[in-house]
């Protein structure tokens, strides 16, 4: 045997044939030079790493290498990740400070080409990726697949910008990712007939099961603000072979507790069968998108995990390339300063810049359920004094506004329900997609303090309230840190507990707010540009 060969043992799960049994993987130049079957029942479970099948690196207010530092220790040997949040704030340069970045991070990231930057023309960002940037774009062999088409209406009516992009993508031979929330029957057919496989924006176990009898792969989320695995996980059970699994957006904090190995003990804690939950968490990601990493085959990159067991799935080693990067708990990989870049037009706003006129008695009001990316809309009587139509933190409607951080222009203001605060306000320049600052809030004072402490950070979270004010920067590209995990992971729990003692029940009130600019998802949103039906995909008035 070769001097350099490693061996680890234990119990061998095999997920591509169904089977475990004792033995002894065998090491030499990164790959599996064999494996070694015996009859031991005892030790640790070998098996291949996890992969996040879809994930925006950005939302975990990390930069990849700082991502996979917290993410290594539990097993996510893969990601596959659309940059398109710093692609919306800076372009193609931002995808390649993604690749740069995640160079040495060991974690294999699989970054696919924005398809839609902007992500509708009725928003401003930052930047603009065109379908000659997305040809350049999907030629590179570090670019896997066209990343989630936003824009449904655009391929159910032939845009033919989009229909450029998609062919692009067909020609490459890589795959195309979806992104139609709601989108069912005649209209999902034609969306899945241009090339589109997967989505994971299904928020109804009807609607994953009509999108897969269109051929498409459905990517069970679970992230910090957008949760449907309750919905979704008995497709593990009727429809395994057309699962993945995935988080889309996670919080650091939530990071620092789990990853695609907590979906996975959860699966078999509700008795689904070992082997089809591993294949989503797994293989099928793999597969699907002809992934870099290892499946745990003689001749595979040495990408693996052990494990205790196979009910917990505490992770006890985490393998790439035949490298131990995670041990116990404890990810190997060095520190490393990282560096920054950004585009933002600070300035000072002031409470009068968010005053609104009233124009009306009744108003239009967002609608925010917890939990869930989608919003709905209701009728409310405004509060009006002085000609002014107000908050009224008493019936919990508060003022929300959409700052545009790349030019000065009048802010956006609208009213919304179900974010709770009672005084004060939270701002963040996360804000999908265009990351325009936006802000919600029981006044125009407080809204003005909480924008402008984003604007003094160039970019980031803020809660401002009478005792305190607390912000988290984030200056690369105002959606990440150049900090380590654990420093922002802390950070952000703490300004997440400042937000709820001001009031808010949600159970992640900046994500929850973080998607109310989010104009391709129905129902009600707001842009810096105003107040948005995403149903009909035309702006509303505010008052009724």
């Amino acid at each position: 045997m070769n001097s350099n060969t490693k061996s680890v043992s234990g119990q061998i799960v095999d997920i591509i044939n169904r089977t475990i049994s004792g033995g002894t993987v065998f090491i030499l130049n990164g790959r599996i030079d064999h494996i070694e079957k015996n009859s031991r029942t005892d030790g640790p479970y070998i098996l291949p790493g996890f992969t996040d099948a879809h994930i925006h690196i950005e939302s975990s207010m990390l930069v990849p290498y700082e991502f996979a530092r917290l993410a290594l220790p539990h097993g996510t040997v893969s990601t596959v990740s659309d940059p398109h949040e710093i692609a919306n704030v800076s372009g193609v340069e931002g995808v390649k400070y993604m690749l740069e970045n995640a160079r040495d991070a060991r974690l294999k990231f699989h970054f696919g080409a924005p398809s839609c930057v902007p992500a509708t023309g009725f928003e401003t960002a930052g930047a603009e990726i065109d379908s000659q940037a997305i040809e350049e774009l999907m030629a590179r062999d570090d670019i896997f697949y066209l990343s989630e088409m936003m824009n449904y209406p655009g391929v159910l009516f032939k845009d033919p910008e989009v229909m450029r992009k998609l062919e692009v993508a067909r020609l490459s031979g890589k795959p195309i990712d979806g992104h139609a929330p709601g989108l069912r029957g005649e209209e999902a057919r034609l969306y899945a007939s241009h090339g589109i496989t997967t989505d994971h924006e299904c928020f109804t176990l009807e609607e994953a099961l009509d999108k897969i009898s269109c051929g498409m792969k459905i990517l069970i989320r679970e992230g910090s603000a957008a949760r449907n695995y309750d919905a979704l996980h008995p497709l593990l059970g009727t429809h395994p072979k057309s699962c993945m699994l995935c988080s889309d957006d996670m919080h650091p904090d939530e990071l620092m507790l789990g990853h695609i190995n907590r979906l996975v003990a959860r699966s078999i804690a509700l008795g689904y069968d070992l082997f089809d939950v591993l294949e989503a968490a797994c293989v099928h990601p793999v597969m699907h998108y002809s992934l870099r990493s290892g499946l745990l085959r003689e001749g595979d990159p040495a990408d693996f995990i052990v494990v205790n067991n196979l009910v917990d799935f505490v992770v006890q080693n985490t393998f790439i390339d035949g490298e131990c990067v995670a041990e116990n708990g404890r990810c190997t990989i060095p520190d490393k300063t990282h560096s920054i870049i950004n585009r933002f037009a600070d300035r000072q706003i002031k409470p009068s810049d968010f005053q609104l006129k009233a124009e009306g008695t009744n108003i239009r009001v967002i609608d925010a359920h917890d939990g869930q990316l989608v919003t709905s809309e209701s009728i409310q009587p405004a509060l009006i004094e002085n000609g002014l139509a107000l908050p009224d933190p008493a019936r919990d409607i508060l003022k929300i506004a959409v700052v545009n951080r790349y030019n000065e222009a009048p802010p956006a203001t609208a009213f919304i329900r179900n974010f709770g605060i009672r005084r004060g306000a939270i701002a963040s320049s996360v804000a999908h997609d265009s990351h325009n600052i936006i802000v919600v809030g029981t006044d125009d004072r407080f809204l003005a303090e909480a924008v402008n402490l984003v604007m003094e950070n160039k970019g980031g979270l803020s809660a401002v309230d009478d005792s305190n004010s607390m912000a988290l920067g984030l200056p690369v590209a105002g959606l990440m840190s150049n900090l380590d995990g654990q420093s922002v992971g802390r950070a952000y729990a703490e300004i997440d507990r400042k937000a709820k003692e001001m009031g808010s029940s949600l159970r992640a009130p900046f994500m929850s707010l973080s998607f109310m600019a989010l104009l391709v998802i129905p129902q009600l949103k707001l842009s810096d540009k105003g107040l948005f039906d995403g149903a009909g995909f035309r702006f509303s008035p505010v008052f009724v």
